[in-house]
């Protein structure tokens, strides 16, 4: 057992939209992300989805099931649920650090397969 220093973990790393697995607790993992610009609409059909803002300002574009999107904005020190089978896109117009918690099961684009899908998250 280690105490994790997220700011320290944040410095290991400088590749976007890849995030990083820095912990597992009961089914669920710990992940660090470096986001900028625009992620794509996707949705996890069975996990809800925790998104903290650590460095910078999210952007989260949610769509429901009429095709209306709104967005909801969080701050640093913040954080927002994405609940299961809600498609939404990441956006961040600087360099943005995020914490986010998951189950195991998810994955990186969802239901969608794109150039930016990783498929196993590296652990730092």
């Amino acid at each position: 057992m280690d105490v994790i220093n997220i700011q320290h973990k944040f410095d290991l790393f400088s590749d976007q939209w890849s995030p990083k697995r820095i912990g597992e607790l009961n089914g669920q993992q710990v992940i660090l992300a470096k986001i900028e610009g625009e992620f794509v609409f996707h949705k996890h059909d069975d996990e809800d989805e925790l998104f903290m803002v650590m460095k910078g300002q999210l952007s989260l574009e949610l769509r429901g099931h009429d095709e209306e999107t709104t967005t909801v904005v969080v701050n640093p020190g913040e954080f927002f649920i994405v609940p299961k089978g809600v498609e939404h896109k990441p956006t961040a117009t600087e360099e943005t650090h995020l914490l986010l918690f998951e189950p195991l099961s998810t994955q990186h684009t969802g239901d969608v397969q794109a150039d930016i899908t990783v498929e196993n998250y590296e652990e730092i």
